[in-house]
């Protein structure tokens, strides 16, 4: 069983960049793909990018965030990032990580304009 912590979360000015890191505990995290999503007020979950754990760790992505965020995973050290680049007021939400079927607690991005 697989558990998620996160960390990274803040206030960031539109056009800023910050990075969550998503810290997995569980022999097995490096055979899990794993995603980031996101949930804004008042609004449904919504897939934000994922990473495979085989194929050199394929990545995919929200068509809203690419080429501004970059998956990325660190499987010695059990770790998942979200590096996000040129961000938008509407995209504050809680962030999740997920893998394994396993959710993080969540963590607030606020972006201000």
């Amino acid at each position: 069983q697989v558990q998620l912590v996160e960390s990274g979360g803040g206030l960031v000015q539109a056009g800023g960049s910050l990075r969550l890191s998503c810290a997995a505990s569980g022999r097995t995290f490096s055979t899990y793909d794993m995603g980031w999503y996101r949930q804004a007020p008042g609004k449904e979950r919504e897939f934000v990018a994922a990473i495979s754990w085989s194929g050199g760790g394929s990545t995919y992505y929200a068509d809203s965030v690419k080429g501004r965020f970059t998956i990325s995973r660190d499987n010695a050290k059990n770790m998942v990032y979200l590096q996000m680049n040129s961000v938008e007021p509407e995209e504050t939400a809680i962030y999740y990580c997920n893998g394994g079927g396993v959710w993080s607690q969540g963590t607030l991005v606020t972006v201000s304009s």
